[in-house]
């Protein structure tokens, strides 16, 4: 069986290799030039799910070596009021899978460091297909074209397979911008193992390692789309939103170089009924866009390849096999989706009375409903 991926993101390199370790042969195309420019990005939080997909794929050791486990998440308010603490350790030792903290384009080249040399091809774009009762005919936005048994859309939200297979889906836009950065900074103000979100007004503030003694933190604010810093303004921009917040946020925002600042809108998709047809499918991004607040835009990712390299492996029927996968993988993404999606809607409320009233749900639901729901979470990944 042979098998083409388009889109050399998590995702991508995630399913190319949990098929390579299926005795699948895969291709992945990838539209950049460069692998520093795929692996782009910075903090990522995998959850125990995620972890334990990546043990399947043999890179549990590599990825471990390239993080720091995160023992407890605390959620605070602004001002550093206490809301709900998850022992995500405990929960880790428990599953045998921890929670880690690492660096986006660590993850990226851990994948890619254990696909075969020649699957992942670079500066090759999927622009569309055709497919007929036997295989799948990619054609490539250089000329020329590859064929296959099958062709997995996994190149993001914005994806060309998808918009051939279910037509044009503009992202929304969830309400809010972010700043994100990387730096050096003191274990004693930051320690390692703690994960750490404040809400405030129309603001949150999340914090952690990931590997190296590195700190990334992200902030996410209420604001209108499109909107951008002035130039070489973005510390300043975002320095002026938390300005008085608890803790070592100021100082952590102070010490971060300029030009290791980013600004990014956020935006999903709202769930897919339909994730294919015939030898076509999606996964990730292309599938299943979703906002940052659970922390399983990744790890739903990983697990989609997991899932469909078990329907594929040995598959005489692969568009029955394809569509075992998606009925297999739908609901549990769409919830992600849904309630990353709320839980941003939450931080956007501003007002005292809402703050007031968003604080008691956290504290309700998130220390008890959401760590049991949490937890029933992590113990029913496939």
């Amino acid at each position: 069986m042979k098998a083409i991926v388009a889109g050399g993101g998590i995702g991508g390199l995630a399913a190319a290799l949990a098929l390579q370790r299926s005795g699948v042969e895969v291709t992945v195309l990838e539209r950049r030039a460069e692998l520093s420019k795929v692996a782009a990005g910075a903090g990522l939080m995998v959850w125990h799910n995620g972890t334990s997909a990546l043990e399947r794929l043999g890179v549990g050791d590599a990825v471990a070596s390239r993080s720091t486990p995160i023992d407890r998440f605390e959620f605070r308010t602004w001002r550093g009021a206490p809301l709900a603490c998850w022992q995500v350790g405990e929960l880790g030792r428990e599953l045998g899978a921890p929670t880690v903290g690492i660096n986006r384009a660590d993850l990226h080249v851990a994948l890619a460091a254990a696909l075969a040399p020649g699957v992942l091809r670079l500066g090759e774009a999927c622009t569309g297909f055709e497919q007929d009762d036997d295989g799948v005919t990619v054609e490539l936005a250089g000329g020329g074209s590859e064929r296959a048994d099958l062709l997995i859309g996994a190149d993001g939200i914005n994806s060309a397979v998808r918009t051939q297979l279910l037509g044009a889906r503009a992202p929304r836009y969830a309400g809010y911008t972010t700043w994100r950065g990387v730096l050096d900074f003191p274990d004693d103000d930051a320690p390692p193992g703690l994960a750490r979100k404040l809400w405030g007004p129309g603001r949150r503030f999340l914090s952690y390692r990931i590997g190296d003694g590195r700190l990334y933190w992200l902030a996410l604010a209420r604001a209108a789309e499109g909107g951008t810093d002035p130039e070489g303004g973005a510390r300043a921009a975002v320095l002026n939103e938390y300005r008085g917040w608890d803790g070592p946020v100021e100082a952590m925002l102070e010490a971060t170089p300029e030009a290791a600042i980013a600004r990014v809108d956020i935006a999903d998709h709202a769930p897919l009924r339909r994730w294919g047809e015939g030898r076509v499918t999606l996964l990730g991004d292309a599938a299943h866009a979703m906002t940052p607040n659970k922390g399983q835009g990744a790890c739903q990712a990983i697990e989609d390849a997991v899932v469909i390299s078990r329907e594929l492996a040995g598959a005489l029927d692969v568009p029955g096999a394809l569509r075992r996968y998606e009925d297999a993988r739908r609901s549990r993404t769409a919830g992600f989706q849904r309630e990353s999606r709320m839980i941003g809607s939450l931080g956007r409320w501003r007002t005292g009375v809402a703050c007031g009233v968003r604080d008691r749900l956290i504290r309700a639901s998130f220390e008890g409903m959401g760590q049991r729901r949490h937890e029933l979470e992590m113990r029913t990944a496939p």
